[in-house]
């Protein structure tokens, strides 16, 4: 390190080789493969320990071509079908080509799988895959079995320096006369305060923007952060209004938050959705009924629900042949709000899931800004287009994680002097609590399944009118408040950017619907890149927390 000397401040200021920021797949494979290149990680988290992220909620599985006549092409294939046009063909081959080789070494590592009596791994299908290519672990509790087995990995591995209850603030980007670059982060941590994380390397590994709609299958650290991070330090975002809803999230009354998800590999396995006559109505829909592309079921179900009609998702004939133990999550989910599978069926409605945009990235995860990386969920490569393929996104996350590790650690930089800012004041506190319950609900009534001209702006003006209400709050003073503050922060600057994107696509295409442009049109097959400036006004007016990362 430069071991350059900093004034006086109320700011700590830790040095790394990189900082990670986030604790799911993404994130801790990243810091694992780094740490095995020798580089120095300090992994950021604002979650009370590890694992953190909605990898740890996936129930599906990972969709890898170990089967016994599948191959890299096939998913491939597959993916770029589902993808409605957007997808990258070479995108695709690189995840399904990688996919295989990353999975293996997992499992030769010791990754528990779901074998069958041959000792070879179990493999399941669903939606829109044209074989059987699911690998699972723990039945539906795949993604907690991973993260589960990485955060083991982690905590024994003492090149990582985890900082828990770490909420990241802002980049730090400084112009270096070549250009800018990323030079570290600011952070809020619990017990200590600000800390200035200063690298030559920030990878954002903090998942997606489920918690930007009043019901979504994410969890509560699911705000958006590192999208927010990257876009108001001036980076690139793109494809940011194909947002995946989950066909069947439990349709449960509550509060806005988190509904528990019934896997698609139900649906895979036999279950039926069915309207309130018992009909099973997705074979009036599409050519390969529950099997069809995600996108498709779910407004097919969100249709019967926007008018008031209950949905349910058959299991009875799954739990007749043993499917409780097969899918001991799902079991358990039911049986916690007092419902019973084998005896009738389950209501189910769509909820907020993935977001196929993101931070632009190239296939080696580096950004528009140099410095800057980014894997997982929060990026967007292009292989998802407009509607990910069921089961990619943690074979997404593995793969990207091993490349950017790789792609950086072949790439020289040292850290330079970086000017230590004063502590900022974050408008936040308990009343930031009613201000991102509004705005979800918003978004869920203007920005949801389906979405029209006239909606959306209205979410602008009143996205806009609920930003400068947030900056008039009170200023937060311990990590609750300030955590619930950046991301109120941070959940407003990518519902704005979100409906930006939705404005400006006129047609409809995977998981972006609008009924006043019903058709998919030639002239949009293509991307879009959004940048902080084009919020225009309003994002010039936000006060930024330090100097250094004006775009």
């Amino acid at each position: 390190m430069d071991g350059a000397s900093y004034p006086v401040s109320p700011v700590k200021v830790v040095h790394s080789d990189v900082v990670v920021v986030g604790s799911g797949t993404a994130g801790m494979a990243t810091a694992l493969a780094l740490t095995g290149a020798g580089r120095r990680v300090a992994l950021l988290t604002k979650t009370d320990d590890l694992p953190g992220g909605s990898s740890l909620w996936a129930q599906g599985g990972v969709a890898v071509a170990l089967g016994a006549g599948d191959s890299a092409a096939d998913h491939a294939a597959d993916t770029v079908a589902a993808g409605a046009g957007l997808t990258d063909p070479g995108m695709a081959r690189l995840l399904a080509e990688a996919g295989i080789a990353e999975m293996s070494a997992l499992l030769e590592a010791g990754l528990p799988a779901d074998r069958g009596a041959d000792g070879k791994p179990l493999l399941g299908r669903e939606a829109a895959h044209g074989r059987h290519r699911i690998l699972h672990a723990g039945g539906d509790a795949t993604g907690r079995t991973l993260v589960t087995f990485l955060a083991a990995r982690v905590r024994a591995t003492p090149g990582i320096a985890v900082h828990t209850r770490a909420m990241a603030a802002d980049l730090v980007v400084r112009d270096l006369g070549r250009g800018r670059r990323a030079q570290g982060v600011l952070a809020y941590e619990d017990g200590v305060g600000w800390v200035l994380h200063v690298a030559p390397h920030v990878v954002l590994a903090t998942g997606g923007t489920g918690q930007l709609w009043a019901v979504t299958t994410n969890p509560p650290e699911a705000t958006g952060d590192g999208m927010a991070l990257a876009a108001r330090a001036g980076a690139h975002l793109a494809d940011l209004e194909f947002v995946q809803f989950h066909p069947t999230a439990l349709a449960v009354a509550g509060p806005p938050g988190r509904r528990p998800l019934l896997t698609e590999a139900l649906r895979g396995a036999g279950a039926k959705v069915l309207d309130a006559s018992g009909h099973a109505f997705m074979a009036d829909e599409h050519p390969d009924a529950e099997l069809a592309p995600r996108d498709v079921v779910a407004r097919a179900i969100g249709r019967r629900v926007a008018r008031g009609e209950a949905v349910f998702l058959d299991l009875r004939p799954l739990w007749a042949a043993g499917g409780a133990k097969k899918f001991p999550t799902v079991a358990g989910i039911c049986a916690e709000v007092g419902l019973d599978p084998a005896a009738a069926p389950v209501p189910v409605a769509p909820a907020a899931h993935y977001h196929m945009g993101g931070v632009l990235t190239d296939a080696d995860g580096r950004t528009s800004i140099p410095g800057l990386w980014a894997a997982g969920e929060v990026a967007c490569t292009h292989v998802h287009g407009a509607n990910r393929l069921a089961s990619n996104s943690l074979l997404e996350a593995v793969v990207f994680a091993g490349r950017v590790a790789a792609a950086l650690v072949a790439e020289s930089a040292a850290s330079q002097p970086v000017a230590v800012p004063v502590a900022p004041t974050v408008p936040g506190g308990p009343a930031a609590a009613n201000l991102a319950a509004q705005a979800q609900t918003l978004m869920a009534e203007k920005v949801g399944l389906v979405r029209d001209g006239a909606g959306l702006a209205e979410a602008a003006l009143r996205l806009s009118a609920l930003s400068a209400a947030a900056e008039r709050l009170a200023p937060a003073d311990d990590y609750a408040g300030i955590r619930a503050g950046l991301e109120l922060r941070n959940r407003l600057v990518l519902s704005r950017l979100v409906v930006e994107a939705a404005k400006r696509r006129e047609e409809s295409r995977g998981a972006h619907t609008r009924a006043d442009h019903p058709e998919t049109r030639d002239a949009w097959r293509h991307h879009q890149i959004l940048t902080y400036s084009d919020l225009g006004r309003g994002a010039e007016a936000e006060p930024a927390l330090t100097r250094e990362n004006r775009p």
